[in-house]
């Protein structure tokens, strides 16, 4: 019972911000199985993967373009959860934050696969003010 505590402490939660950034690059591999999948549908060619692209069914597509967005997400969440670790943010709200953004950047790609846009549009929405949610917070206690 002890360990549970000390790793939900306050002083730990600082250091759940470099786990959050372990699992949002993660993350970023989870439409990938998508367009694996269609890779394999059409036959995988091995000399010219990229030119496949346009041979992939619809799904498959937007799973790569899901993909290829969550290279663009993490590069803006790596350096606010950094910030949120420098400033060791311990607050609710900033794990909250990250939370979301994790959750949002997981639903994302599904959304995008099964071509649901508003949800879509809503968690790019979602971890994009958890992300600046932590520029926030980051800044006004290194400022203060």
């Amino acid at each position: 019972m002890d360990a549970i505590r000390q790793f939900v402490a306050p002083s730990s939660v600082p250091g759940l911000f470099l786990v959050a950034i372990a699992i949002a690059a993660i993350l970023v591999y989870v439409p990938f199985f998508a367009v694996g999948l269609g890779r394999l549908q059409v036959g995988y060619d091995s000399h010219r993967p990229r030119a496949m692209f346009d041979k992939l069914p619809p799904y498959a597509q937007r799973a790569t373009w899901a993909h290829q967005n969550g290279f663009e997400s993490l590069a803006f969440f790596t350096p606010a959860a950094l910030m949120a670790y420098a400033t060791e943010q311990s607050s609710t709200v900033a794990l909250g934050a990250a939370i979301a953004y994790l959750v949002a950047r997981l639903l994302y790609p599904l959304f995008y696969i099964f071509d649901i846009p508003i949800l879509r549009s809503m968690m790019f929405a979602v971890a994009n003010l958890g992300v600046f949610t932590l520029f926030y917070l980051s800044c006004r206690t290194a400022l203060v």
